[in-house]
């Protein structure tokens, strides 16, 4: 008789992080200037549009910095989970995003802001606030922080405790029907 082949396979996976050359110091960042300080000479080298997140313990030391998106002159894309990853894996008790414009200008783009108001949301609820976006012009002089201007949103989600009253929007509920069907 045949051996029969086992069908249902289960691959197993180890995720696990690798040290780089460091880059920062272990001085408490409290203020966007010294998260400036900190990376700033790096990302005023930058040629086009890089997006950093630094992971820091509840002290505000830093753990860790991870390069999420590197992209054109005048953008960069990422989405949450890339920027989360480095943060849930290090176990960060709060994160801040740091990104350069290579042409000097600090304005943030309306997908700055857009981002920002996005990653505010999602990491409150994954519990790793994020405390800042600051965007570095050309030289380490000059920055945009979110938080020193007054502008980072901060939503007060209200999560439901009766499944009744949650009101899914007509995309989310396309894509929960399409896993339904699955």
């Amino acid at each position: 008789m045949a051996a029969k082949k086992n069908l249902f396979k289960l691959e197993k996976v180890s995720i696990r992080m690798v040290s780089d050359a460091p880059i920062m110091s272990g001085y408490p960042i409290h203020s966007a200037k010294d998260a400036v300080r900190t990376l700033g000479d790096l990302l005023c080298e930058m040629d086009r549009e890089v997006i950093c997140i630094i992971n820091m313990k509840t002290d505000g030391t830093p753990i860790n910095c991870t390069i999420v998106s590197i992209g054109a002159i005048d953008q960069a894309i990422t989405n949450p989970r890339e920027m989360l990853k480095a943060s849930i894996l290090s176990n960060a008790a709060n994160m801040l995003i740091l990104h350069n414009h290579p042409s000097g200008n600090l304005s943030p783009s309306k997908h700055d802001t857009m981002l920002t108001d996005r990653m505010v949301q999602v990491c409150d609820l994954m519990g790793i606030p994020l405390l800042d976006h600051i965007i570095i012009g050309a030289d380490n002089e000059k920055y945009f922080s979110f938080r020193e201007k007054d502008v980072m949103p901060y939503a007060n989600i209200h999560l439901e405790n009766d499944y009744n009253a949650i009101k899914l929007s007509a995309p989310m509920v396309a894509e929960q029907q399409k896993k339904e069907v699955r």
